[in-house]
């Protein structure tokens, strides 16, 4: 594992976890029965809007009311960054930070929920953080690119996502061109496997049936990353809000049509 995280290369570790108590012990049914009455914030696949603020969330619910919703049926709505193991102390007693060469941000442990067909799009995370991806409970796709292959995928300026309309699990490649020189990686976690995803990488998730993943963080190395997480949070998100409540959805235009003609013109494609 030291190996990888020195190469920065991204790796999908099988049996890391067999030893946690969480490893038999979490699934939906469990996370419902010790956090079932915490308020929990709840994100749709709906396109990102002036109406909200940078990651406000579009609706609230009971943890065990949302759980039986993803029992039910497929939906949209998933639980993102949330640091349910604050709220609820047992749970941190089912894990241990891996020796595994990173320095981890020990207060954010971060909780992810989707249901069957809910897909979070495609991003790099604010800090540019190496992370350790725990799933629990199920199975979901995982789409990964390096910072290296940005240039290719129609990032959105003064945010952290590429254009919201593309459809990574079936990209269309008339209409995002620069797209197909794009190099990356897909795999697909089960309960229990780990995904290590370096600092600064892309990533975009499918959930193929209902789950929920772990997500624990370390600084990036790079001295270049880690001054851009301390603009993204401390000065980029602020200003995305204002020209939000300021322009509206003028701003949100704007940015999604600088994302296409940026992109074609720095990959010389004619629009």
């Amino acid at each position: 594992m030291a190996t990888y995280v020195s190469k920065q290369q991204p790796v999908v570790i099988e049996k890391l976890i067999e030893d946690w108590p969480a490893y038999k012990k979490w699934n939906l049914a469990y996370i419902a029965k010790i956090a079932g009455d915490k308020t929990v914030p709840l994100y749709d696949d709906r396109p990102i809007s002036s109406e909200l603020k940078f990651n406000e969330p579009h609706a609230q619910m009971k943890m065990r009311d949302y759980i039986e919703l993803l029992k039910e049926k497929p939906t949209n709505y998933r639980i993102f960054l949330y640091n349910l193991l604050k709220e609820t102390p047992p749970l941190q007693e089912d894990y241990s930070y891996p020796k595994v060469g990173l320095k981890f941000l020990k207060k954010f442990p971060f909780l992810f929920f989707g249901g069957q067909g809910s897909k979070v799009f495609m991003h790099y995370d604010i800090d540019y953080a190496n992370i350790l991806h725990f799933h629990f409970h199920g199975e979901k796709q995982c789409i990964l690119f390096p910072p290296s292959e940005t240039k290719y995928l129609y990032k959105v300026p003064h945010a952290l996502i590429s254009h919201q309309e593309i459809d990574y699990t079936d990209p269309d490649f008339d209409r995002w061109p620069a797209l197909k020189h794009a190099k990356g990686f897909v795999t697909n976690l089960k309960h229990g496997e780990t995904l290590y995803m370096p600092e600064g990488y892309w990533h975009q998730m499918t959930y193929l049936t209902p789950g929920f993943s772990m997500s624990i963080r370390a600084l990036p190395f790079n001295w270049m990353h880690l001054t851009r997480g301390f603009y993204n949070f401390f000065i980029m998100r602020h200003l995305d809000n204002f020209m939000r409540k300021k322009k509206g959805q003028r701003w949100i235009d704007y940015k999604n049509e600088e994302a296409i003609k940026r992109t074609n013109k720095r990959n010389r494609i004619k629009g």
